[in-house]
This record gives structure tokens, sequence and C-alpha cells, in this order.
């Protein structure tokens, strides 16, 4: 097989998803359409030569409809013969659709693809394509559906992580990520949204809350409650893990992950496309996986994920230098650092979704770039990236510096 690389990654900043929020003006399209627009522009690409666009997009109807991957690339000015795809492997998205463009370079049936995602949520509200899993009765009834937040409240109360536990998850996620942002370590691969008149309208992260205490998080009232005890959904998962009595409800806004909007690309490429290109590769992606998992529970797939791609690879938990595993909500790292039974200082080195935002369909390729400009900035070599994932999945990718 033919060895995959990334020869370079671009991302937006992260907006608030709200109204209010700095990226709201911005379409999904043109959100993705700056992306590839960037990274074109930083290589100086010639178009002709991409093989395919992969985007990652979680809810797409609506603006993010329609194979927002190929819209975006017309948009973008590339080449009218370049093809495109959306993917959606819910919260994985991103990460995969660079693995599948990474796995068409592997192939041999493509030589230069790009993989990545978009996700605008103040526009497209999480949940609008609904689906069956969640809204039809007879499905959701086999499948013992609950929302996401009754399943990491279901993590917690197995664990016996408490409200302080996730909270000082929560602190650290938002101290890191502050640092990070001060001391320019974001700075290598993101770049400036610009609005239809050329004007910047957001050139960093903007969910952070710098200085966020215990005291802070403490005054927050749980998120899942209500859902769980007066909409049955406590019940339900108690059908499907009668050994809990009650559930506790210890996640809130602050110890959750952020809504926000984002966009992130990757060229994925040979090394002769590389050599073509005049481009230094940053790094091979090594290999990658996903598996499914209990679906109830729904976000315990990061172990599983993680433990079958070092087994492909050949490798074990002791070489890799840098873990990711996106803070989708503050117990799915704390179980994901006892089942792999790795240490803190390794894991989520400049925060996470917890204190930058979740922009769904993007996150995934997001965190690889974060990786990855951070084994550069340290002089590392590995980093697994894994993300938890609706339905009960995971993913999880294993990088190399060249």
């Amino acid at each position: 097989m033919t060895d995959a690389f990334i020869l370079e990654a671009v991302r937006t900043p992260r907006g608030r998803g709200r109204p209010d929020g700095s990226l709201h003006s911005i379409t999904p399209v043109q959100l993705a359409a700056q992306t590839l627009a960037e990274l074109r522009d930083r290589t100086g690409l010639d178009t002709r030569l991409v093989d395919d666009v992969t985007l990652g997009c979680v809810t797409p109807v609506g603006e993010q409809g329609a194979d927002i991957a190929r819209v975006a690339a017309l948009v973008a000015g590339y080449d009218e013969s370049v093809p495109g795809k959306q993917l959606n492997r819910f919260c994985a998205s991103g990460l995969e659709s660079v693995n599948t463009a990474a796995a068409q370079v592997m192939s041999g049936s493509s030589e230069l693809t790009i993989g990545g995602g978009v996700e605008s949520m103040s526009r497209v509200p999480m949940g609008s394509d609904g689906g069956a899993w969640a809204i039809d009765p007879r499905v959701a009834w086999q499948q013992y559906f609950v929302p996401q937040g009754i399943s990491a409240d279901l993590i917690a109360t197995l664990e016996g992580f408490t409200r302080d536990d996730l909270d000082a998850y929560a602190v650290e996620s938002q101290r890191r990520a502050a640092h990070a942002q001060q001391a320019g370590h974001f700075d290598r691969s993101i770049f400036p949204v610009r609005d239809v008149i050329g004007e910047v309208v957001l050139a960093k992260d903007e969910y952070l809350r710098p200085g966020t205490s215990m005291a802070d998080l403490a005054k927050l009232k749980p998120a899942f409650a209500t859902m769980g005890e007066e909409a049955g959904f406590d019940a339900v998962a108690i059908q499907r893990y009668p050994q809990v009595e009650t559930i506790h409800h210890v996640h809130t806004a602050g110890n959750s992950s952020g809504i926000v909007d984002g966009a992130a690309a990757m060229l994925v490429g040979s090394k002769r496309a590389a050599k073509k290109l005049g481009v230094k590769p940053r790094a091979r992606i090594v290999g990658f996986a996903s598996i499914g998992s209990e679906p109830t529970i729904m976000l315990t797939g990061p172990a599983g994920a993680s433990r079958r791609v070092l087994k492909r690879c050949r490798m074990k938990a002791s070489d890799i230098d840098l873990w990711e595993i996106n803070e989708a909500f503050a117990s799915v790292v704390l179980r994901y650092q006892r089942d792999m039974d790795i240490t803190p200082d390794k894991v989520n080195v400049n925060g996470g979704a917890i204190a930058l935002g979740h922009p769904l369909g993007a996150t995934g390729a997001i965190v690889l770039n974060i990786a990855l400009d951070e084994l550069e900035r340290r002089d590392l070599s590995t980093a697994l990236v894994t993300l938890c994932i609706g339905a009960g999945m995971g993913t999880a990718t294993i990088i190399e510096r060249v």
C-alpha cells in the first residue's frame, strides 16, 4: 500500500453557535469554501490535481445539504473537474473524512485528496435532520435510545465520577485552552474568516471563558436532569443498565462541549504528489479504525477504537506522545484516561471542546490539526486522535511526524 501524508492543514476559528456569534452571518458553504481556498493558497495548489474532496457534516439539511463538499469546492474556485462528497459519522465525521481521503491515497485510487468538515450550528441547529433512531418510537424503543447527555451522566454514575471531578476537568480545559491561545499555539493553522466585503469577522476562537473557576461552575444547574427525570429517559437507561438505581445528573453547560460554528480541511497525498507540488509532508497517517459500541451508553467507543488502531499498527499506548480525545463531556475523557491507562499531562494539552467548542462535522479534522501542530511545536513524533460518536461508535487515527 502507498503511504498517505498530511501535506497541509488549515481551520477556521470557532465562533459561538448562536445568532450573536461572530460566524453566524457566514453561511456553511462559505465557511467550507473559505477553508478550501486557504488550503489552496497556502500550498499554491493547482486544483486540477485534486482527485476528491470529502467533508464531514452532521446535519446535512437546508444550507448544509445538497453535497456541501462539491458545492464548496466550486464556490472556492476549484477546477470543475474536482468531485466532492459529504460524509456523516456523527461527531467523528471530520476525522472520518480525513481517514477516507487517506484511504483513497493508500489504495492507489487517488494521488491527492482533501479531507475535513464543516458545521454551522448557529444556522443549522443540531438535530434538524431528525432520524429514525431518535424519532421513530419503534426504533427508539428497540435500541433503548436516550439523548447523549443522559449517556454522559450514566457514564459518570457507573464510574463514580462526581460533579467536582467533572468541573475540575473543565476548569483545567479552560486553563489550557486560554494559555494555548495566548501563547499562539493555534496560530500555525488558523486563518481569519471574512464577510462578503472582505472584512474579518473572526480571527481566533471565541467560545473560551478564561479564568473559569470551580465556584463559577458550581453555580450551573445540571443540564440533563429534566429530560432524564421528567421526560423518562433515566428510566430507559436504567432498563438497559439495571445495576444502576439512580442516575446522577452531574453534567452542565460548563463541563460539556460548547455549540460553535467552524470548518477545517487537510491536504492528503502520496509522496509522489507532494514532490510534484513541491510541498514537504508534515506527517504520515499511520492508521485508523472505527468501531461500534453499546448505543445507549453511546460514548465509550474511543477506547475500543484506540485499541484496534494500535493493534492494527502494531503499536502500544506507550508509543504515543500526545493524545487528543474530543471533550464531548468531561466524563468521556475521564473514563478514556482510565481505560487507556494514560496520564492527563499527555491528553488534550491545549484544552478541548469544553473550552473551545465542538462544531460537529468539523471537530475531528480540527483536533487532528491541533495534534499535528503540537507535535511540531514540541518536537515529538506520534499522536492518537479519537472521538466518541452518537449511536455508539468510536473512531481513532494515529499520525507520525515525517
